[in-house]
């Protein structure tokens, strides 16, 4: 059984799989997501940038002389190269509602990871491996970078979108929920404290412990029978709120905007609505959706919350254990490339906002500069590079990114099925570091390192894979469709 489950490349396969879907699926989705880029150039009249179709060209090197040839693996560890393909995306432009010829544009470099779908070596068979300087019973996963095979370790990390509560006594605040809200590979933290007295607030983005009421008006529920029908249809569980209801003078919607804007720091009338639902409908719970009409969901979800925390104060339900693996969720190295991706894409100086400078310096001489002039593919590429080489991901994660292994082949492969807890080593953080009755069949229970990575650093079981989820929108359309069958 063993036998068959390494013949069959189940190792690594997760990996593998997470990249190709990575490719296949998330950088068009990426792409799709941004849609159009819109540069102000008053010379030129009305312009908008179409972002259409993608797609990524098998690898290839640059050599010296200009001219670029395939490479495979082997010829990137021995010349110190790194092992990528170059990606193309197509852009169309419309200027005063004329549109031109799409043309294909080369937007970086993505490395490969060996033996993916399109690293030549997953095609080939035991001999090709071997007249390619390849060993056959290499199980691939990794990715190699200026000549050094680098790997992306499994990141585990908290569920997102679910409400997590639990008690707690530090001060005044007596229970708290976590909500790690995901959208497209951001994560927007959300904290919900109770305090002694009853009190609930909520902190967000660039808010602190905001009351939970004058929230809830905001976000559409005005009257108090329509906050107290949402918290619950419970007496003994709205009496429990009603002290919500005093500690805020705030009224009515309009009040409600008008406090969470100077909460804020906008005094402006003409900015405060506008900032105040941006900050509700971009930064609050952005699972749920980032429209307007969206809010109603979001006033239901943090009512629930609420009753929680109160059945917790009541002894009705068991805090949540944040060391639960249903409770947890591992990343792989599509997840973490997407997170990449979309930083470098979308970032405040990021690809996106470069092409709109560019276009708008060249487009000042009064003519349409060409697309591929506009487009530095090196930023791309370098950021990449930068982070597999480096480390050092998105969102302040350290040790993402590793050197292989390469002691023993038990070694290799041991280190591409390692799962990183990124807590810093320099608490005890005794919980995170203890066996879990849910670890059994998923984690090593004796192989993690001694000293101040203890229980940190973790490691697949033998047969253990890691299976793909469902977003919240294919979740939905699942439940329909079995109700209506």
């Amino acid at each position: 059984m063993l036998g068959s489950f390494i013949k069959e490349g189940k190792l690594v396969k997760f990996q593998i799989e997470s990249y190709n879907d990575f490719i296949t699926y998330r950088i068009p989705k990426v792409l799709q997501d941004v849609g159009e880029i819109k540069p102000t150039v008053p010379e030129l009249g009305e312009l908008v940038i179409k972002i259409g179709d993608f797609r990524i060209l098998p690898p290839r090197v640059k050599e010296a002389d200009g001219s670029t040839r395939m490479i495979l693996p082997n010829e990137a560890r021995i010349r110190g190269l790194t092992y990528a393909a170059p990606m193309m995306v197509e852009l169309t432009t419309v200027l005063n509602g004329i549109e031109s010829e799409p043309v294909w544009v080369h937007f970086g470099d993505m490395p490969v990871m060996v033996k993916s779908k399109i690293c030549p070596l997953s095609k080939m068979n035991r001999q090709q491996l071997i007249e390619a300087g390849e060993d056959p019973d290499d199980p691939g996963g990794y990715f190699i970078i200026n000549g050094t095979e680098r790997v992306l370790v499994l990141v585990e990390e908290i569920a997102p979108n679910r409400i997590i509560v639990n008690r707690v006594d530090a001060g005044k605040i007596r229970q708290i929920a976590r909500i790690h809200s995901e959208k497209e590979g951001y994560i927007q933290r959300h904290l919900i404290e109770r305090a002694a007295d009853g009190s609930i607030t909520i902190s967000f983005a660039n808010i602190r412990r905001l009351n939970i009421v004058t929230l809830l008006r905001a976000l559409g529920l005005e009257s108090d029978k329509e906050i107290l029908k949402a918290i619950s249809p419970h007496e003994r569980i709205q009496s429990r709120f009603y002290v919500n209801l005093y500690v805020t003078d705030v009224v009515t919607t309009k009040q409600a905007i008008q406090a969470i804007g100077k909460r804020i720091g906008v005094h402006a009338k003409k900015e405060l609505e506008g900032r105040v639902s941006r900050l509700l409908d971009r930064y609050l719970l952005p699972h749920l959706g980032q429209t307007t009409k969206d809010r109603q969901d979001k006033a239901v979800f943090l009512a629930k919350t609420c009753r929680k925390l109160i059945k917790l104060d009541l002894g009705e339900i068991e805090e949540d254990d944040l060391d639960h693996y249903a409770n947890k969720k591992i990343r792989l190295a599509g997840d973490l490339l997407e997170l990449q991706l979309r930083s470098i894409l979308l970032g405040r100086w990021g690809l996106i906002t470069r092409i709109t400078y560019n276009y708008q310096k060249l487009a000042k001489r009064g003519r349409v500069p060409p697309l591929e002039a506009i487009v530095e593919a090196d930023i791309l590429t370098r950021q990449i590079v930068s982070a597999l080489a480096i480390g050092t991901w998105v969102g302040g994660r350290t040790g993402v990114g590793q050197r292989l292994e390469r002691g023993s082949y038990i070694k290799t492969v041991s280190h591409l099925r390692n799962v990183l807890l990124p807590l810093t080593t320099a608490q005890e953080h005794f919980k995170a570091r203890e066996l879990h009755p849910t670890q059994w069949g998923r984690l090593c229970p004796a192989e993690t390192p001694e000293g101040a990575t203890i229980g940190l650093r973790k490691y697949l079981a033998l047969m253990a894979e890691v299976t793909h989820g469902v977003t919240g929108r294919e979740r939905k359309e699942l439940l329909n469709l079995i109700r209506g069958g």
